[in-house]
């Protein structure tokens, strides 16, 4: 029979958990600690007083649990001494030594200490400790956090600054026994290095026994295996995956004898949940398009998998994984938490505890030449920024958003919409043509160096953000006409292609076709294409966070060779990428707010079937409000007077009010009040059960009216809805150019360049050099100029010369293109220093001072035949790629096939010294 007195209720509770964790449950009058390995005994006498539990393992005491009730879990860590005491003294019967375990439980809530750290802190933990834990623990020399805090100082070799003081300051967080740490870095600085590092160390140095990695897609969770997998440690010349066991699951099975797990949330919970889990439901990240049929129900204790599996968790982008129903998985473990990210926001810093250990922002990993940064450039059209008007009686084409299927018609009335319609219920094909055909024109400015040896110019890797399947439809054939291009060059990489989009993808990664991709929705990290160098934003948006990670597809670095394999005119490294804006994207105000749309992914048919059937909770209300605010704004009169006969008199705006008044924080504490005004002596008990009751009355009032009937309606009418194909307006080019913020940022970085090389013009060989008598330059060798530009590369890599160079550029002041990126730098010192008025491609300043010289040595007595000329004209050549020409020089190519010194003695006999010396000091005039 139940027990009534809540303490005794408390009681049961707990003696369920001690159940379900392996323990057995005795009282003191009828014990048996042979029974099994964990015994758990009610009332066990003390010296000072009956302990609510004594834990014995093996025979031998080892914990205690003080049981409080469930109204006293508030104060739980107020009896911390009490539940000592009992672990501090003597056990009836028993010479023992202090318990280690403590615990204080109310059996919904559970505070543990141990007692062997040497600075003992109860945390919260989901359940007890199996006894084969504790039975493992005692055994133990010393305690994890005690090991923890005789962590050895960090080999540097072979990090980077950010991930050595990323990993130092979480060392730091563990020593001080902090439960969670962030570590902000940007895209493409290495994150998952970091974490493999740090993991490599807690298990060989503090003896963690498993270690979970979590990831919320299976695409994330097969790169993080590949890193594993290729990790060498750099104390160590044996692999990761050779000294420790890691298995990415891909079943409910764990292996007890692996070190490192990599799991997706999904997985995760569905093991916690006792469910089977969809292959599918792992492919997509769940946040952003997954929807679970059913209300979140709380996590269960499973015996397969207890609290203390894992040590360590780390949480890979932290920032979408840790909302809705996964955080109850982090929740559930005893284990350090380790969140990666480089997009956080509020809610991040607040669920770890604002202990942020690494801050490394993508300014910073662009300074440090880590990430690239980028430029914008603007398109801005009249109708994208105003709209347009059609006039009724005006003949259009009305196009099914699903079927995409034609009518031909016109307009029973006027018709005005704005930008924020555009590409939605109004779709002008001249505004998507003129975007992408002014891109398409200008393209050649921002990448002048990317022609063929045909002189044709090669479209860098492009992609392009659209608002809808339907707007990205629009765009990719547009493109392929505007481009004169097949099918292969322009495609979609959305989770609803009809391709595979991991093959699309890993095609626009590594393969020539496609040039241009089009997505809607695969934007979250886990889609970085390294040598992506445009992106093309024909979207607004409004979220900061999701902002930021748009712009990080483009921030990879990449090496010359690996970009020529998929860009083969790239003559540079990329050190930079750019923001196409042709919507405003990088003027439109940005909040860290997270839209009512809380299911973008779930059409509107399945939110109101699982209303229908009985789901209540306020993600599933608030998406559906929201989508039926949206259509009653593009329903006719008579479809929403046809949805309120079906909706039992309520409009649609009538519903979808309801449904958000059901969940409304200010709604909530209006009946609070209410309840405490109409009873003032009501317990908070009392209050906060009648204010329940009140809120179940409003939500299953705003759930009436959404039945299977009003479902099929609302499909039906989803079904009819159109978009009015607006050929009519024509549309303007308003503006098209470098954002000017781009000036301003060119000028400072021409100035700061300015500023290093004056700052070290005495103390460089090479500067020195430029700053001297103008004959000096001819001394100046292609080992000079490397070293300096190795110099600037290290010091400041924001300002190297391709950078400086692209500055000069934006602001129209250069002539020509470089070779190289030391022939830039040779131009650019020679700007700074006054040599040159105007920044020059340094192989022009070489012709044309070649031409000077050969003029000059032929008004007089030389007259060069043609056999010489070639020969000066390789000499002019050589100085311009490599600054000097020595005798050495002639064993190379192209010399030495041609002849080599021998010959060029040959062709100018005992003038030849004095024809190089001369060149060498005229030429670099």
């Amino acid at each position: 029979m139940p027990n009534q007195n809540p303490e005794q209720i408390a009681r049961d509770n707990i003696d369920k958990l001690l159940v379900a964790c392996g323990w057995i449950v005795q009282s003191r009058n009828s014990v048996d600690l042979n029974a099994g390995l964990g015994v758990a005994v009610r009332e066990y006498p003390t010296d000072v007083g009956p302990a609510d539990y004594v834990l014995f393992v093996g025979g031998e005491p080892r914990g205690v649990i003080e049981a409080k009730p469930e109204n006293q879990g508030v104060h739980l860590t107020q009896v911390e001494d009490q539940s000592a005491g009992y672990a501090n003294s003597k056990l009836k019967y028993l010479e023992n030594n202090p318990l280690s375990f403590v615990y204080e439980s109310t059996g919904t809530l559970t505070r543990f200490t141990d007692y062997r750290d040497k600075k003992p802190r109860s945390r919260p933990v989901f359940a007890f400790h199996r006894p084969e834990t504790l039975h493992e623990l005692s055994k133990e020399s010393d305690t994890l956090r005690n090991r923890l805090l005789e962590l050895p100082e960090l080999p540097t070799h072979g990090l980077r600054d950010c991930q050595i003081k990323a990993i130092t300051n979480l060392e730091a967080s563990f020593k001080e026994n902090r439960p969670k740490a962030l570590i902000q870095m940007a895209t493409g600085s290495g994150k998952t290095f970091t974490a493999i590092t740090f993991i490599y160390r807690l298990l060989k140095y503090a003896n963690a026994k498993r270690v979970l990695f979590l990831v919320d897609t299976r695409n994330l969770g097969e790169q993080a295996e590949q890193e594993f997998m290729a990790y060498l440690p750099n104390d160590d010349n044996r692999k990761f995956t050779e000294l420790y066991g890691v298995h990415r699951l891909r079943s409910p099975f764990f292996p007890p004898d692996s070190q490192v797990y990599i799991s997706t949330i999904q997985r995760l919970y569905s093991v916690l949940k006792g469910e089977d889990l969809d292959p599918s439901s792992e492919e997509e990240n769940p946040n952003e398009v997954s929807w679970q049929p059913k209300a979140p129900m709380p996590v269960e204790y499973s015996e397969r998998l207890p609290i203390e599996f894992f040590d360590f968790i780390v949480i890979d982008e932290c920032h979408r994984s840790i909302y809705n129903l996964w955080k109850q998985v982090l929740e559930y473990f005893d284990a350090f938490e380790v969140g990666l990210t480089a997009t956080p926001d509020n809610r991040t810093f607040g669920y770890f505890n604002q202990n942020v250990v690494s801050e490394y922002t993508h300014q910073q990993a662009v300074l440090d030449g880590v990430n690239v940064g980028f430029d914008t450039y603007l398109i801005d059209t009249e109708i994208t920024r105003q709209g347009a008007s059609l006039w009724k009686g005006e003949y259009v084409d009305h196009r099914e958003k699903l079927s995409r299927k034609k009518r031909w018609g016109q307009l029973d009335e006027d018709m005005v919409y704005n930008e924020r319609q555009l590409d939605r219920s109004v779709v002008n094909p001249n505004q998507i043509r003129l975007v992408v055909k002014t891109f398409r024109e200008h393209l050649p400015n921002l990448f002048p160096d990317r022609k063929d040896e045909n002189g044709k110019f090669e479209v860098p890797k492009t992609l392009i953000f659209a608002k809808t399947d339907s707007h990205a439809d629009d765009i990719i054939n547009i493109v392929r006409e505007e481009f004169a291009e097949e099918n292969q060059f322009c495609k979609k990489v959305t989770y609803k292609t009809e391709e595979d989009p991991k093959s699309v993808l890993t095609s626009f990664r590594n393969d020539y076709y496609p040039r241009i991709a089009v997505t809607v929705d695969m934007i979250a990290t886990g889609t970085d294409v390294k040598p992506l160098e445009v992106l093309l934003f024909m979207r607004d948006v409004r979220s900061r966070n999701y902002f930021e990670q748009m712009k990080g597809r483009g921030t990879r670095t990449i090496e010359l060779d690996d970009l020529r394999k998929v860009t083969p005119t790239a003559k540079f490294t990329k050190d930079h990428f750019v923001i196409v804006d042709a919507v405003g994207v990088s003027k439109s105000c940005k909040t860290d707010s997270r839209p009512l749309d809380k299911k973008p992914g779930v059409n509107i048919k399945d939110l109101m079937m699982a209303v229908a059937v009985g789901n209540r909770d306020e993600e599933t209300f608030s998406t559906l409000a929201s989508r039926l605010i949206r259509l009653g704004k593009q329903i006719t009169a008579v479809q929403a007077e046809q949805f309120k006969e079906m909706a039992g008199g309520k409009s649609i705006h009538d519903v979808a009010e309801s449904l958000l008044a059901a969940y409304d924080p200010d709604k909530i504490e209006t009946i609070r009040e209410q309840a405490r005004q109409a009873d003032p002596q009501a317990s908070e008990d009392n209050i906060e059960s009648a204010v329940t009751a009140k809120q179940k009355e409003l939500i299953e009032a705003a759930a009436r009216p959404v039945t299977g009937k009003l479902t099929d309606f609302v499909e039906k009418v989803r079904k009819d809805l159109y978009q009015i194909i607006d050929t009519v307006n024509p549309d303007k080019l308003v503006n098209v150019g470098w954002d000017k913020d781009n000036v301003q940022n060119a000028n400072a970085l021409i100035d700061d360049f300015a500023a290093w090389i004056a700052e070290h013009k005495d103390e460089i060989t090479a500067l020195q050099i430029f700053y001297s008598q103008p004959y000096r330059r001819r001394e100046l060798t292609y080992k000079m100029i490397k070293d300096l530009a190795e110099q600037i590369r290290l010091d400041r890599p924001l300002l190297s010369p391709l950078n400086v160079w692209r500055a000069y550029e934006q602001l129209g002041e250069k002539d020509g293109s470089p070779r190289s990126e030391l022939t830039a730098l040779v131009a650019l010192i020679r700007k700074v220093c006054g040599i040159d008025e105007k920044l020059t491609d340094y192989s022009k300043t070489i012709d044309r001072n070649f031409a000077r010289w050969v003029f000059d040595k032929q008004s007089g007595s030389v007259k060069y035949n043609e056999e010489q000329m070639a020969w000066l004209h390789m000499i002019k050549e050589h100085i311009a790629n490599s600054f000097h020409i020595e005798r050495e020089d002639f064993e190379t190519v192209p010399f030495a096939p041609a002849g080599g010194l021998g010959k060029m003695y040959q062709l100018f006999g005992s003038d030849m010294d004095s024809i190089l010396n001369e060149m060498n000091e005229a030429l670099a005039a």
